[in-house]
């Protein structure tokens, strides 16, 4: 709001100093500052409150050392986190932008299902929270309107390099360009294309996806799109909902992940930088940025309170809504197909819970006993169980989330 603001007051009145707000680093850095105070100083002011009404946390006894001692620790702390983000993505954001419009019908939306679940679990007593199935459809339902958005919108579209004896139809001029002695020309075009990692050209079209089809394989293109982002929506969102088990580990790995894709998302709008890295570039992408520092913002002040031991939690308010937000990130800077390394953490949390569950079922029913792969599931638990601190399992986490994000860096300069 203040953009569009300040925006009109620079074209029409010329207030100096006004034109500071049409560089996307300088409001990312203003969305970054607001959210930190947000959720830091009127932080406290949430944790009190919800002490308050005893919105406290019910812990089962899984037989983890300290665990029973975050009884009553406040949770639902995911509110500061869509305070954190939303306030100063509505003030810094040019909101007439469809990435940050689609980013903020996704972190409403997960947000109303996180605090549904978390409603049930605290005032309703019931430990089960929202029934699974409803939260898939609200998963599933977010990925259609995404995946539908990004399909059709004429905003959306990819400049690619074409040939200047075909057009494109219903896209925009072609225009010439330069790339030290050669020259060609490029068009914004709407395209299925996304970025692949450890492959040459960096780039995979969905519709080749049944390419084997023969002629007209291109209108299963939508079909075969939807169904990449509501799996990739439904398990990062799932992923970082499982992470969430000790002090600080889904804030910290999120913020981690949250500069990752805050930076590709400013090099997929900058055409010099994206040229360079041999990256698609996508028109009006950059605006992300404010919305990424408004993220990354949040969570780093989340964990001032979530770091060990935790003042409060953030409960499915806050885990949905992260997981959510870093899977609809990713699908919009066409970097999805690289979540698998940027997100490992949620990866391997996933996975041990699918093989631990697996197995046991598997086990029982041929030798009439069920045996596990881990102590416990996820996987962090199982470290617990082995006697390391948490503190000490966090920060490795940490660290290994950091090794993944330049792994993941490096994937894109291949050429």
């Amino acid at each position: 709001m203040l953009y569009l603001l300040f925006e009109y007051l620079h074209k029409h009145y010329d207030f100096p100093g006004l034109g500071l707000f049409q560089y996307l680093t300088f409001r990312a850095s203003l969305s970054i500052i607001l959210s930190l105070i947000i959720t830091t100083v009127y932080g406290r002011r949430i944790i009190d409150y919800l002490h308050r009404k005893q919105v406290g946390e019910t812990v089962r006894n899984l037989g983890l050392e300290g665990q029973m001692q975050k009884q009553g620790t406040p949770t639902m702390g995911g509110i500061m986190i869509l305070l954190g983000i939303l306030v100063p993505t509505l003030l810094f954001a040019n909101i007439t932008n469809i990435y940050v419009i689609l980013m903020i019908i996704t972190t409403l939306w997960m947000g109303v299902i996180g605090f549904v679940d978390d409603y049930i679990k605290v005032f309703k007593k019931n430990k089960e929270g929202l029934a699974g199935k409803f939260k898939v459809v609200g998963q599933v339902g977010l990925a259609i309107i995404v995946g539908l958005t990004m399909f059709y919108h004429p905003n959306i579209v990819v400049r690619q390099t074409v040939d200047e004896t075909v057009v494109s139809a219903n896209a925009a001029p072609m225009v010439l360009r330069q790339k030290g002695q050669s020259f060609y020309y490029t068009q914004d075009v709407k395209s299925t294309k996304t970025n692949v990692p450890f492959y040459k050209n960096n780039e995979f079209d969905y519709a080749k996806v049944v390419k084997f089809l023969g002629d007209g394989y291109e209108k299963y293109a939508l079909i075969i799109f939807l169904f990449f982002v509501i799996t990739i929506v439904t398990a990062v969102s799932n992923g970082a909902n499982l992470t969430d088990g000790i002090d600080g580990l889904a804030t910290g790995t999120s913020a981690i992940i949250g500069i990752t894709l805050g930076i590709l998302a400013y090099v997929s709008g900058n055409t010099v930088i994206a040229d360079y890295l041999n990256i698609m570039y996508i028109p009006n992408s950059g605006e992300l940025i404010i919305f990424a520092g408004a993220f990354v913002g949040a969570c780093v002040g989340f964990l001032w309170y979530n770091s060990y031991p935790a003042q409060i939690f953030m409960g499915d308010t806050g885990s949905l809504t992260i997981g959510g937000i870093i899977a609809v990130f990713a699908i919009m800077i066409r970097k999805e197909l690289l979540i698998p390394i940027l997100c490992g953490v949620f990866l391997v949390e996933v996975l041990s819970v699918t093989l631990q569950v697996s197995y046991f079922k598997y086990t029982k029913k041929r030798f009439g006993e069920g045996r596990r792969i881990f102590l416990m599931s996820p996987l962090h638990h199982h470290y617990q169980k082995k006697g390391y601190h948490e503190a000490k399992i966090v920060t490795r986490f940490w660290i290994i989330g950091i090794m993944l994000a330049i792994i993941t860096f490096a994937t894109l300069k291949l050429r």
